[in-house]
């Protein structure tokens, strides 16, 4: 590594946890020059509901201990009144519109490394560095930054960070990317740091309990408001508090009976409506996804051969997509898929490259 490599500043997102913990470990040993932030997200209601997720009081002072620990910097950012407007208020306005957002996705591209590189750079660095389990590698011949998967992919986290533009994935280094979650661990635990066990969270940071429709209500963000729950048909089959508060394929809590189990199929914004219908519904081989990020390519071929993942947890699919000119693309998935839900990150792969992505339209 050369002397220039080893004086790079770099601006490391800590979130309190091992990974990125373990992650300011192996940028010191690779001769980094390592600066810690935590951007304070938290509003003040949500302080008592996640004290110790990422967004809460215990992360930060994990964080500040493994910074000392280490001797590096470390700066606590407010940054609160932004992730309000860029990520919750979003989280809101997509559960109004009948659509399932993703708040990581928007969390990712708004903040972590956008929010993150501009005040990286008043800190004299260029580059910006998480503990996300994925990978960035520069294509000689096209010069544009592909984003990769993590090696762990029981880990990976690529899907979260489709959308990255090629000025931010150009500024990012993921070291986990190439370390299975126990590696991470023992990187941890040999640095001494106290963040080496510590028990990980899979859930929203600002929704703890994975109980959406209370956040939003406690959040003042929705209100209750009376609906009609409809077979395909438009036969009146009982009623519903908003459409905010179910998600496509949602079978439980719905309140009505029926012979044969059914599912929610359809959220209807419009009418206020939640349609439902027989499980065969939920199976679809067609969809539609906009606002479309190209990692591989800055304009892409007329037809595409990848694999898609609808959601986070899904293993993916073989399809054809054909986008087109105005940010859409058309997407024939081979085999059909169940419960594709509008709001959510399409993503698109070819082995291990993330090609690009969108979110599935209604």
């Amino acid at each position: 590594m050369s002397e220039e490599i080893k004086k790079q500043r770099v601006v490391l997102g800590m979130s309190g946890g091992v990974d990125s913990s373990a992650a300011a470990s192996l940028l010191m040993e690779q001769g980094y020059d390592v600066v810690g932030i935590t951007l304070k997200l938290w509003p003040q209601d949500c302080v008592s509901r996640a004290e110790d997720k990422c967004c809460g009081p215990q992360a930060v002072t994990d964080a500040r201990s493994v910074a000392h620990s280490l001797g590096i910097p470390y700066y606590l950012i407010d940054e609160a009144e932004d992730f309000q407007k860029q990520v919750i208020g979003y989280f809101a306005e997509e559960y109004k519109a009948g659509r399932t957002p993703n708040p990581c996705v928007m969390c990712n591209e708004k903040l972590k490394f956008g929010t993150l590189l501009t005040r990286a750079r008043k800190l004299g660095a260029e580059t910006v560095a998480t503990g996300h389990y994925a990978r960035v590698e520069k294509d000689p011949i096209s010069g544009r930054t592909q984003l990769k998967r993590g090696r762990d992919l029981r880990k990976d986290q690529s899907y979260f960070l489709f959308s990255l533009r090629q000025d931010q994935l150009s500024h990012i280094l993921f070291p986990l990317g190439d370390l299975t979650k126990s590696e991470t661990r023992e990187v941890a635990r040999e640095a001494c740091l106290k963040t080496a066990d510590k028990e990980e969270s899979m859930e929203i940071c600002f929704v703890p309990d994975k109980d959406y429709g209370r956040f939003l209500q406690q959040a003042h963000l929705v209100e209750k408001h009376r609906g009609d729950i409809v077979d395909i048909h438009g036969r009146k089959l009982g009623e519903h508090d908003g459409i905010e508060f179910y998600t496509i394929g949602q079978r439980k809590g719905l309140g009505i009976s029926s012979p044969n189990p059914l599912y929610v199929i359809e959220l209807d914004p419009v009418t206020n409506r939640v349609i439902v219908g027989d499980d065969s519904l939920l199976e679809k081989s067609e969809l539609t996804v906009q606002r479309c990020n190209w990692i591989t390519w800055e304009t892409p071929p007329e037809s595409i051969e990848a694999m898609v993942k609808i959601r986070y947890n899904h293993t993916g699919a073989p399809a054809t997509i054909r986008p087109s000119t105005d940010g859409t693309a058309r997407i024939h998935l081979h085999v059909p898929q169940r419960a594709i839900t509008p709001g959510q990150a399409c993503v698109f792969y070819q082995d291990d490259n993330v090609i690009g992505g969108g979110w599935i339209a209604r």
